[in-house]
């Protein structure tokens, strides 16, 4: 399932490229389908769960054999494996400081993979979401940070952040670029014309 139509992609290519034309800055966008599949998680609740079934069955009014009891703990861990590796439940398991401890990872893979700390004055930003996470973090070089605070992009984080667990995220990208855009024209004006980072949306995990 494509997370964004042709239009929609091309959309935000271009506003990037028009955000460009009033900064020093470097934008790129990365979103990830998801930051893990987090396969151990069915596996450690539905085993969790299975350690208790002896003690339940105590509460039946049958007499079960060690046999029966050990068939019924396997039964139980197999059909629980299987029911919490359904992605809407399964997602809801994983705490939610895990998932954003590797999503943040994620994020900081693609900001080195991608170059952007080596744009020839280090104003490289990069806007990451993971969409199964609901995540966003705004990461920037340290040419960046000099003039525009964390605190400055947290607003901005947390709009899109909501837009993503609305299920909203081209719009939420829309919004974010818009007000970046004022947040970078303001610090650091355009100078000279120039394209060091893709403008494109990268897409990462998508079907």
């Amino acid at each position: 399932m494509k997370l964004f139509t042709n239009e929609q992609l091309e959309t935000i290519s271009q506003t990037i490229g028009d955000i460009e034309k009033t900064t020093d800055a470097e934008l790129m966008t990365v979103v990830a389908t998801q930051a893990d599949d987090y396969y151990f998680v069915p596996t450690l609740w539905a085993a969790i769960i299975a350690l208790f079934i002896p003690a339940l069955l105590n509460f039946t009014p049958f007499w079960l054999e060690l046999n029966d009891i050990l068939m019924c703990q396997l039964a139980g861990f197999i059909v629980f494996t299987l029911l919490f590796r359904i992605p809407a439940i399964k997602y809801r398991l994983v705490p939610k400081s895990v998932k954003h401890r590797r999503a943040s990872l994620v994020a900081r893979e693609q900001f080195l993979a991608n170059g952007i700390h080596r744009t020839k004055q280090h104003l490289g930003v990069m806007i990451f979401v993971c969409e199964a996470e609901h995540y966003v973090e705004i990461i920037t070089d340290y040419g960046i940070s000099e003039h525009i605070s964390d605190e400055a992009w947290s607003s901005i984080v947390s709009d899109f952040t909501h837009n993503v667990r609305d299920g909203k995220t081209y719009e939420g990208f829309l919004q974010c670029l818009e007000q970046s855009s004022k947040l970078l024209a303001n610090a650091y004006p355009l100078t000279e014309a120039k394209n060091e980072l893709p403008n494109c949306l990268v897409v990462i995990g998508e079907a």
